[in-house]
C-alpha cells in the first residue's frame, strides 16, 4: 500500500523533525538512562520521574538517525503518565511488532502482509512497523525502548 507507506513515512518524519518531550530533566530527582549503538552511533538520553509506580515526566535527548531519533520520541508520547507495568506491557508488544519472525523474509517482501500482526493500541508507533523490512535498522527502533526498560530497572 503505497499510501500508507507514505503516510507512515510522514509521521516518522514529523516525530524526527518535531521530537515530543525533547529536553532533560534536572537530576536529582530525575532518573538517567542513556542508550547507545555502536554499529550506527545512534545516541539516546532519557530523563525521567517517577512517583513509584509511574512515570510522572520524561525527556529525551541524543541524536542519530531518525529511526531512532522518531522513535524515542513516540515511546515519550506513549509511556508519559503510564505505569512501569503498563510500559512493560507497552514495550513488549512493540518489541514483538520489531520481530521478525524465523523463516520469514520481510526485507524482500513490499507487501505489509509478511509483516508480524501485532496489536498495537498506540497510533504512532504503528508508523515503525515497516522497519522490520530492513533488520539492521531494528536496533535504531528499539535503542529508546531498551534505554529505558534499563532505567526503569535501575530506578526501581
Amino acid at each position: 500500500m503505497p499510501g500508507l507507506e507514505d503516510l507512515y513515512r510522514e509521521i516518522i518524519l514529523d516525530h524526527y523533525r518535531n521530537p515530543r518531550n525533547r529536553g532533560e530533566l534536572e537530576s536529582p530527582p530525575a532518573h538517567r538512562s542513556e542508550g547507545f549503538n555502536p554499529l550506527c552511533g545512534d545516541e539516546v538520553v532519557l530523563t525521567f520521574t517517577t512517583d513509584g509506580t509511574t512515570i510522572t515526566d520524561l525527556k529525551i535527548g541524543g541524536q542519530g538517525c531518525s529511526i531512532s531519533q522518531a522513535s524515542a520520541s513516540m515511546m515519550s508520547a506513549a509511556v508519559l503518565g503510564k505505569s512501569t507495568a503498563e510500559i512493560r506491557e507497552i514495550t513488549k508488544t512493540f518489541k514483538a511488532m520489531m520481530s521478525i519472525h524465523e523463516g520469514e523474509m520481510a526485507a524482500e517482501s513490499d507487501d505489509n502482509a509478511t509483516l508480524p500482526q501485532v496489536e498495537l493500541p498506540l497510533g504512532d508507533l504503528e508508523a515503525l512497523r515497516g522497519v522490520v523490512k530492513f533488520p539492521v535498522r531494528i536496533k535504531c527502533a528499539t535503542l529508546p525502548w531498551n534505554a529505558l526498560l534499563s532505567g526503569l530497572d535501575e530506578a526501581n
